[in-house]
């Protein structure tokens, strides 16, 4: 990278590429723990769409050219699922062997958690417009690769969401209203 990006952008554009390939890496070790064809597809899906997205910002910020992020498309087909339904005790595994599809979809989701929140601070430090609007859309496509594992997540009962009465859930989302400040009724310097 030349003089043209600042000291905070290299160092970012570093942690974000650093962390894209750890990602990739370690969605490649999650493949040969897939057994649900669903999981596996979406695996392949994403780690497709990683490779790409590395490909296309190495390639961006080497040739000071940069190019449109693609956004991740994916089909949203599913009602979340409220409520716990018995869930079961979760402990580490005592051998590799033990890994399963509920492993692998709760690293991937923790992947691109982490990911997403990395990319937009990232995101925060880029003086470079076209850098930040690229990294901005990494941190929203790794949002969206977590809500398609989510949503699959919580579908087979791996990922519950639990409620709280009616009534606890009225007063906590009426506790806010609507503020009524008019423009020119506040002078901010």
């Amino acid at each position: 990278m030349a003089a043209q990006y600042g000291a905070h952008e290299v160092m970012e554009v570093h942690e974000v590429l650093s962390d894209t390939v750890d990602g990739i890496n370690q969605f490649q070790l999650y493949r040969p723990h897939t057994r649900d064809q669903q999981l596996r597809s979406i695996l392949d899906k994403q780690l497709r769409f990683m490779t790409q997205e590395y490909n296309n910002m190495v390639q961006a910020i080497n040739q000071r050219g940069m190019s449109q992020a693609v956004p991740y498309r994916t089909v949203r087909n599913a009602n979340p699922v409220y409520g716990l339904d018995n869930p079961g005790s979760l402990t580490p595994n005592t051998s590799l062997d033990d890994m399963d599809d509920r492993d692998v979809a709760s690293g991937m989701l923790g992947c691109h958690k982490a990911s997403a929140t990395m990319r937009m601070v990232a995101a925060l430090e880029c003086a470079d417009p076209e850098l930040r609007r690229m990294i901005q859309q990494g941190a929203i496509n790794c949002s969206e690769q977590a809500y398609e594992v989510w949503q699959y997540m919580n579908q087979k009962g791996y990922y519950q969401v639990p409620t709280m009465k009616e009534m606890t859930t009225s007063t906590m989302m009426n506790t806010y209203s609507s503020a009524n400040i008019g423009v020119g009724q506040h002078q901010y310097q």
